[in-house]
């Protein structure tokens, strides 16, 4: 009895999260992404979905299902109140859930701690770029010009538009935001054409442009992403702590930018199994190859960093949630 004992002790002890779970043999994974196909939500999913079987148990087929609406509040909620919590589907939405959750956006109906953090797949930082011919060499100088400086936005609630509203009117940058652009491409355009002086955006949009000499670089939100480190950080110049609390909850989202998450309740053999294929996924070379071709390239954050920003974001107080709900709307 004893040596039995001992045995199944031993074979606890080496058995790991992988072999703990059920096997996914045979059996189909589904991942709901938030938007409709051709986003950068979806072709990171799709990317994930090539490779993520071969790093699970039992090497499963894996398949994308989009699920749009309510800036995919619509398949949260789906995920939240319907999907079984069986391992078999896992979700992808907008990074600035949580804040949705925070400001009582209309139309939330789960709890985002309750659901099982697999991890990130991306981080985004947001810059503010202006045209390279313009004087301005540092973004204190900026900050100094007497002319307006003029910024093309797709509308409140992107970042085209609530990055450049906390410079104006929390750090004094002498800026009109022009909005109605249908989309980031058009700004750029404006901007080729001289229509506008800047944008607004996330570095890995905005890279492409920077290279071709186009615009510059002038100040970020903060983040983890390499090559940015000597660009100044918003919060850096805020005037008082209303106002770092403000641009840095505006920023927490982006570390984790490209969300990934289980519904509640789901085992946790089964939250370990997926969390560990997830991250071998991400670090697959094939996979680092393919998104440097295809220009989706993916950094890892894992589901406890993951959770710890996620409280970073929510919480706050409340006084601080009435001032930002002031300045940003939920949106893209």
């Amino acid at each position: 009895m004893k040596r039995r004992q001992l045995l199944v002790a031993a074979i606890g002890l080496a058995a790991s999260p992988l072999a703990l779970a059920q096997s996914f043999g045979g059996k189909t994974v589904t991942i709901i992404v938030g938007y409709k196909p051709g986003g950068g939500y979806d072709a990171t999913a799709r990317l994930l979905a090539r490779y993520l079987p071969k790093h699970l148990p039992g090497k499963p087929t894996v398949i994308v299902q989009n699920m749009p609406g309510g800036n995919s509040i619509i398949a949260a909620n789906h995920l939240y109140n319907v999907a079984k919590p069986d391992g078999l589907t896992i979700g992808t939405f907008n990074r600035n859930l949580p804040i949705a959750q925070l400001t009582s956006v209309e139309g939330v109906k789960y709890d985002i701690t309750k659901f099982q953090w697999i991890g990130s797949a991306a981080n985004e930082t947001t810059i503010l770029a202006i045209r390279s011919e313009l004087p301005y060499k540092t973004f204190e100088e900026l900050r100094k010009a007497k002319e307006q400086v003029v910024i093309g936005s797709t509308g409140p609630g992107a970042n085209t538009h609530d990055f450049p509203l906390l410079l104006k009117d929390l750090l004094g940058v002498n800026l009109k935001i022009v909005s109605g652009y249908s989309s980031s491409a058009d700004i750029m355009l404006a901007v080729e054409r001289k229509e506008v002086d800047g944008r607004a955006g996330s570095f890995t949009s905005l890279r492409p442009f920077i290279e071709r000499n186009l615009v510059k670089p002038i100040v970020r939100a903060r983040s983890t992403e390499p090559g940015l480190e000597n660009l100044p950080v918003d919060e850096s110049f805020a005037p008082n702590p209303r106002a770092k609390a403000i641009m840095a909850l505006r920023s927490a989202p982006e570390l984790i930018a490209r969300p990934y998450v289980l519904p509640p309740k789901t085992p946790a053999p089964i939250v370990a199994a997926m969390r560990e294929a997830f991250a071998k996924t991400i670090q697959d070379p094939e996979l680092i190859a393919e998104g440097k071709k295809t220009k989706t390239e993916l950094e890892f954050t894992s589901g406890d960093q993951a959770v710890k920003i996620l409280a970073e974001v929510l919480n706050q107080p409340k006084e601080i949630v009435q001032e930002f709900s002031k300045y940003i709307k939920f949106g893209e």
